[in-house]
């Protein structure tokens, strides 16, 4: 099954090679996510939208079921305060609903962080921009298109 999405039409654009993988049933875990795509659970990157104190937005990409480390993230950005983003902002910024998010196909510029550990895999997947849905690529591609900013921001 074949879905055009902001995502897939973003690498289209980028020339970018990826397959999507639409999921038959809801998925409930990480791991059920993992399994069904053939990947281990830290090749699935998850796309977390943060608001800063100032109003801004960031955008941070981790692996699997990483959890953000909340000082290390402050650090980086150097910022005392910030807070996740409500399911209604991250619809708002990134154009995607909770669950769906990717960093490709964004509406508008975002900036972009991302934990050096989704670069251990030459494979990983990204949110298709719909629910139930992932794209599959290459990690250097990923970095390459988006070039984030790498650091650890994991517990």
């Amino acid at each position: 099954m074949s879905k055009s999405t902001a995502v897939t039409r973003a690498l289209d654009d980028l020339g970018i090679s990826y397959q999507i993988h639409i999921h038959e049933q809801p998925l409930r875990s990480l791991e059920q996510a993992a399994e069904e795509r053939g990947l281990e659970p830290d090749q699935i990157v998850r796309s977390l939208l943060f608001r800063l104190e100032d109003g801004a937005f960031v955008l941070v990409l981790m692996p699997g079921g990483e959890k953000v480390n909340w000082a290390k993230l402050r650090k980086h950005l150097g910022v005392s305060r910030m807070t996740t983003a409500t399911s209604e902002e991250v619809l708002e910024i990134t154009g995607y609903e909770t669950g769906a998010v990717s960093p490709f196909g964004l509406p508008q510029p975002l900036r972009l962080l991302a934990d050096q550990k989704i670069l251990f895999h030459e494979e990983i997947s990204v949110g298709a921009g719909i629910r139930n849905a992932g794209v599959i690529l290459k990690s250097q591609d990923l970095l390459v298109a988006l070039d984030p900013e790498l650091g650890d921001f994991k517990d």
